[in-house]
């Protein structure tokens, strides 16, 4: 666990003056690194294609429906430590006790995990991680960052990952094999569980990366303000394209309601 924070400590440092990576000419402004995040992409993905896939793709041939549910319902139960502690942080109380309910009763009745008798009870899934707390609390995500082997993130959630690794289960387990073995079975689990996703990434898109960079960024945003982002100036012109040549609208009389207000905050007409 030291280090990996040593690694993205370092990775973020090289980056700060990273420049010279950035592709020549008019780029994203999201992604200023987008020459590195394009060669780690390509590396990450050359060792998905070498390893990862091909294991998953065993996995999820010979492990049995249910056993594969099981072991993805007692991971997701893991992780539910780590959101529960971030809705505390970011003062979402009710939401705290309904996770913090759902992790007992999953703990408990569930059998450790293995069964998801919550869901079904109505205390729903939620996703909370460091990153989205330090962006409720007004940390901007920074650009766009691939990490080795770990993939898509921004700067901002990459300072995160080691808050949100010290409340995992697995950095608790002090026998070395057992706790790399449970990283590796989570790994492939979690790769198994996006064999179709990335078939219709390879099959759907033009340009892989830049399709799962706006994805990521995009899914990101909703997350941070659960759902409601605020509108951009981009947003505001596709709702409508007259709006950036819009006028203040005029004041009518108190006493005389417009009747027409799509027309009178246009300015194509005046109170009579």
């Amino acid at each position: 666990m030291k280090n990996k924070c040593l690694l993205i400590a370092a990775l973020i440092l090289a980056l700060a003056g990273a420049g010279c990576a950035s592709v020549p000419g008019k780029g994203d402004p999201r992604d200023p690194f987008e020459g590195y995040n394009r060669a780690m992409y390509k590396f990450n993905d050359t060792v998905d294609r070498a390893i990862l896939k091909p294991v998953a793709q065993g996995y999820d041939f010979v492990v049995p429906g249910p056993v594969k549910t099981g072991i993805s319902n007692f991971f997701s139960n893991l992780g539910d430590v780590v959101i529960v502690v971030n809705d505390l942080l970011q003062g979402k109380g009710e939401q705290a006790v309904s996770d913090t309910g759902r992790l007992l009763m999953n703990s408990t009745i569930g059998l450790g995990g293995l069964l998801d008798i919550a869901t079904p009870a109505g205390l729903a899934k939620h996703n909370e991680d460091f990153g989205q707390t330090l962006g409720k609390w007004g940390v901007g995500p920074g650009p766009y960052l691939i990490l080795p082997l770990l993939g898509s993130s921004t700067v901002r959630d990459t300072a995160a990952l080691p808050v949100d690794a010290q409340l995992k289960y697995p950095h608790y387990v002090e026998n070395v094999p057992a706790r790399n073995t449970t990283y590796a079975v989570d790994t492939v689990q979690t790769r198994a569980s996006l064999l179709s996703a990335s078939n219709i990434l390879g099959e759907a898109a033009l340009d892989p990366y830049t399709f799962l960079r706006d994805a990521y960024l995009r899914r990101r945003l909703l997350l941070v303000y659960d759902g409601n982002p605020p509108k951009t100036k981009e947003d505001l012109e596709d709702e409508d394209p007259e709006a950036p040549a819009r006028t203040a609208p005029e004041k009518s009389a108190p006493d005389k309601p417009v009747v027409d207000g799509s027309k009178s905050q246009s300015g194509d007409t005046k109170p009579r």
